[in-house]
């Protein structure tokens, strides 16, 4: 079975030095989603501190098959006009 590699890059680079083992890349896309998921919840508003990440997805030859990217824009609220 494939092993893949999830790894997150905010400023600090977390690398999946393990990997997990999945039976092909339709499986490792919906983990990245689910994982993607899980972080955005575990980090909730400190999220906004960076505002911008990604998880790259490699494969055990170390070729990046695909990355989700996640970007967060604050905007100003339009002003009333009186």
């Amino acid at each position: 079975m494939p092993r893949y590699f999830f790894h997150i890059i905010d400023g600090r680079d977390m690398r999946d030095e393990e990997g997990t083992e999945l039976p092909d890349i339709y499986v490792a896309q919906s983990q990245a989603i689910y994982l993607t998921g899980e972080v955005l919840r575990d980090m909730g508003a400190r999220f906004w501190d960076r505002g911008r990440w990604r998880l790259e997805v490699e494969n055990d030859q170390a070729q990046i098959l695909f990355v989700l990217h996640v970007l967060a824009e604050e905007r100003s609220p339009p002003h009333a006009a009186f």
